[in-house]
């Protein structure tokens, strides 16, 4: 890798950052292309994420991605962000133009091709159980909703977070959003049951405890389980055996990641080079 006065910096700025595949990612892509550039990931506490942010112009640093727990709180210090971004209420990645920073939401269009190309799901008229309500189900909820699903379950440890996402839904699609909290067990188990797709939108799996405290009998031979992970976590494992149709998030992390490029590079994505240095990390993680 050539490293002078005149590379491209890029990276990623997120807390937690050591699990982060997105370097290796993006840095095949350069090599690929034959790009001097370079991206890092950026370990940034709460607290100092405006400090980081305005950081990047000072540093000339051409784009970032935005991860976990950033994609929200990092709006206010940007110029700008786009229409979806904007109604998602997240962000995770940042351009910086003749000075200014431009915020864009690749998720929802990353979940989206996953879900269509790699489960060959059609989500007109389903019904959906999303768990979480954080940047990255705020971004599959607004895409399943643009989409035309019938129903939306927001199913969130913070019932008062669950119900802001649903009226944020019903604020620019008319369509059926419920809030419910993630210990409303029985209420949960007959959504689930009822619905065609359950999406887990939050971090259970990637960091801390392995488990999520949804019913086994709630899964059906009808169902998809999507886990935005990009490993098989327990809930895929109880899932499978249960009979249900299942997918992990490798396909929607390289899809968000080509996008992304692409808006950082104006070039066209090498994407099977991308998901193959992906594949071929996650071999090693421990």
């Amino acid at each position: 890798m050539k490293v002078s006065g005149k590379t491209q910096i890029f990276g990623i700025i997120g807390c937690p950052i050591e699990h982060t595949l997105s370097p290796v990612m993006h840095n095949t892509a350069f090599e690929a292309l034959g790009m001097e550039a370079v991206y890092l990931p950026f370990s940034v506490r709460p607290e100092d994420l405006g400090k980081a942010t305005m950081a990047l112009r000072a540093l000339n640093v051409s784009g970032v991605n935005v991860t976990l727990p950033h994609k929200g709180a990092v709006i206010e210090f940007l110029d700008d962000i786009d229409v979806f971004a904007k109604r998602v209420g997240a962000v995770n990645t940042v351009i910086q133009k003749s000075g200014k920073l431009h915020g864009y939401n690749t998720d929802g269009a990353g979940f989206m091709l996953s879900l269509r190309k790699d489960a060959h799901f059609e989500p007109e008229g389903k019904k959906v159980v999303i768990l979480g309500a954080g940047g990255a189900a705020a971004a599959v909820a607004m895409a399943l909703s643009d989409a035309g699903v019938r129903r939306i379950v927001v199913a969130n440890r913070n019932k008062d977070r669950a119900e802001v996402l649903t009226k944020r839904i019903r604020k620019y699609y008319d369509r059926e959003a419920i809030p419910i909290a993630l210990d409303e067990g029985r209420a949960l188990y007959w959504l689930i049951r009822e619905s065609d797709l359950l999406v887990n939108a939050t971090s259970v799996g990637l960091i801390g405890p392995d488990k999520l405290k949804i019913n086994p009998n709630s899964f059906h031979d009808k169902l998809l389980v999507f886990d935005l992970i990009y490993r098989e976590t327990q809930l895929l494992k109880i899932a499978r055996r249960r009979g249900s149709k299942i997918i992990d998030g490798l396909g929607m992390l390289v899809s968000q990641g080509a996008r992304s490029f692409e808006l950082f590079t104006g070039k066209r994505a090498p994407f099977r080079i991308m998901k193959t240095a992906v594949e071929h990390a996650i071999k090693y993680i421990k």
